[in-house]
Order: C-alpha cells, then structure tokens, then sequence
C-alpha cells in the first residue's frame, strides 16, 4: 500500500539533512498518516480510509459526505 493520504493525495517529500559542516544529503519527509474507519450513513456501509491528519481535520470541520463528495470529484477516491 502507498504512503499517500486518500482525501488530499499528500505523500512524502523530499528535502535535505544538514549537517553543522553544512553537508548535505538526501532525505524523505514522510506524511503523517493514519488508518480511519467511518460509517456512512448515505451508503449504509463502514469504509476506512488512510489519511492525512490534516484530512481528518477537514472532515471534522466540514463533515465525512462534503469531504466525499469534493474528494469523488476531484478523482481521489471511488
């Protein structure tokens, strides 16, 4: 399974490590992800999702089915 968030498609960036000498060699900031189970009243149906925090953020301020919606048509998800 990727390392990318369903709802928003953040994944893992890439940066440097930086030495005190001012060496610098490659890195990867990974996203901060989580596996969430959520009941869909719509559809009848559990369903889990693998999220960023900031996606579950949003859905906690805008609702599960505008979030669904948005993400549905923009292509993210089924």
């Amino acid at each position: 399974m990727s390392k990318v968030c369903e709802l928003t498609g953040k994944k893992a960036m890439v940066g440097n490590n930086v030495s005190k000498a001012m060496n610098k060699t490659k890195r990867k900031f990974g996203a901060n992800l989580i596996n969430k189970r959520f009941y869909v009243v719509e559809e009848d149906k559990w369903i889990t999702l693998k999220l960023s925090t900031s996606a579950l953020k949003t859905i906690n301020k805008n609702g599960l089915p505008a979030v669904l919606k948005q993400a549905r048509s923009q292509g993210l998800t089924k």
